[in-house]
C-alpha cells in the first residue's frame, strides 16, 4: 500500500479508508449500485463498554475496486438526544441490512436491537437514496411475535423479499416480507432447531449460486468465534440440508477467528463470491474454542448442573473482553467443489485473479 492505496485484500489486517482511518463498517454488507460498491455497517469508533456506548450509527464507504474505500460518513446517525430511542448510542443496535424496493423506489434498512432483558426486536427505516437520510417507520417490531436476532434480507429476481433470522436461542426462521419490505406477511418456515447455545445458529447470510440457495451461519458464542455451518436448498424456504463447516482447514475451529456477516457476489465475475466477516476480538485469538464451547453449553444447557451454570456464568465474561472498535475484517473468496463451498485462508488475494 502506498498513500493509503491498496491493490489487494489482506484478511485479518488493519484496513484503512482513503483518509488513513480505520474502516468502521462492522456486521456489514456490500451493495453494488450504479457502478460503485457501497460497504455499510456498524460504526464502532466511539464504542466504550465502560461508558455504555455500543455504537455511533451506521457508516458507509464507497469504492470502485473493492480495495480502497472512501468514507461517506454516517448514513444513519445516532440519536443522542433521546435515551429511549433504538438508535441512541447506548442502545444495543447491530447488523444493518439494506435492500432496494423497485416498486416503492425506497431503500429499506432493518436494524437488530438487543435489550438487556435478553429480548431482541427490529427497527425499520426507509430512504430515497442509499446514503440517506433515513426515517424510522417501525420501532420495537417483533416479527411473527418472536424475539428476532441476527438476520439477512434478500430480494428475489421477481421482487419478492425474504427475511432470514435467528429466533433467539431456538431456530432459524425464513419469513416473507410485505410488498413494501417494512414488515413480515405472516408466512414463514423454520430450520435448524437446536436445543441451546452454542449450537443455535445465528449471523445468517444467504447467497444464490446455480439455482441453489445457500445459508452460512455461526454458532451462538457472543463475540467469541466458532465453527461456521453451510446449508443448501432448492427454494427460499428449504428444506435446507447441512453441508458442514466451510472452513475445513481451520484447526482452531473458529472460522479463522471470524464471523461471516454477509456474502457478496462480485458483478462481472463468473463465480466470485466473497464472505465478508468480522474478527471481533483480534487480541483474544489465543482462547481455545473447546473452552468456551463448554462454557456456553454449561451456561444454557438443560442437562447442566447449577454449579456448572454458575461457573460458566463467571467464566464467559472473562473470555469475551470485547473492544469492538478495534475489530478487523476477514474477507475471503469461496471455492466451489460441486455444491460444496469452501473458504480457504489467504494472507493476500486479488479480485483480478478471478475470471
Amino acid at each position: 500500500m502506498e498513500n493509503n492505496r491498496y491493490n489487494s485484500i489482506r484478511p485479518g489486517k488493519i484496513w484503512l479508508d482513503t483518509e488513513g482511518k480505520r474502516i468502521q463498517a462492522h456486521g456489514g454488507s456490500v451493495m453494488y449500485w450504479e457502478g460503485a460498491y457501497y460497504w455499510y455497517g456498524e460504526n464502532k469508533e466511539f464504542t466504550d463498554p465502560e461508558k455504555g456506548i455500543w455504537h455511533w450509527g451506521v457508516r458507509c464507504y464507497k469504492s470502485t475496486d473493492l480495495y480502497n474505500w472512501e468514507d461517506l460518513g454516517l448514513i444513519i446517525p445516532p440519536n443522542t438526544e433521546d435515551p429511549t430511542s433504538s438508535i441512541h448510542p447506548t442502545s444495543l443496535m447491530d447488523r444493518p441490512h439494506i435492500i432496494y424496493n423497485q416498486k416503492t423506489k425506497k431503500f429499506v434498512c432493518w436494524l437488530k436491537i438487543m435489550h438487556r432483558d435478553g429480548t431482541q426486536d427490529e427497527t425499520v427505516l426507509t430512504a430515497d437514496a442509499l446514503t440517506g437520510p433515513y426515517t424510522i417507520v417501525r420501532e420495537g417490531l417483533r416479527p411473527l411475535n418472536m424475539s428476532a436476532g441476527d438476520f439477512d434480507l434478500v430480494v428475489a429476481p421477481d421482487g419478492k423479499a425474504y427475511y432470514y433470522f435467528e429466533r433467539v436461542h431456538s431456530e432459524t426462521i425464513c419469513a416473507d416480507l410485505t410488498e413494501d419490505y417494512t414488515d413480515v406477511t405472516g408466512y414463514y418456515s423454520s430450520h435448524f432447531p437446536r436445543p441451546y447455545p452454542p449450537y443455535v445458529r445465528e449471523a445468517t447470510a444467504h447467497f444464490m449460486r446455480k439455482g441453489k440457495h445457500y445459508l452460512i451461519t455461526s454458532g451462538t458464542t457472543s463475540y467469541l468465534p466458532n465453527p461456521s455451518e453451510l446449508a443448501i436448498a432448492d427454494t427460499w424456504h428449504g428444506p435446507f440440508t447441512v453441508l458442514g463447516d466451510p472452513h475445513p482447514t481451520d484447526e482452531s475451529r473458529t472460522s479463522f477467528h471470524s464471523q461471516v456477516s454477509s456474502v457478496f457476489k462480485v458483478p462481472g465475475k463468473k463465480d466470485l463470491y466473497i464472505a465478508c466477516a468480522d474478527r471481533w476480538l483480534p487480541h483474544r485469538m489465543d482462547v481455545p474454542y473447546k473452552l468456551y464451547e463448554k462454557a456456553f453449553a454449561d451456561a444454557f444447557g438443560y442437562d447442566s448442573t447449577p454449579e456448572e451454570r454458575e461457573a460458566a456464568g463467571r467464566l464467559i465474561p472473562t473470555l469475551e473482553q470485547p473492544n469492538t472498535r478495534e475489530a478487523d475484517y476477514v474477507w475471503l473468496p469461496f471455492r466451489f467443489d460441486g455444491e460444496m463451498a469452501y473458504l480457504d485462508w489467504h494472507d493476500e488475494w486479488r479480485i483480478e485473479d478471478y475470471e
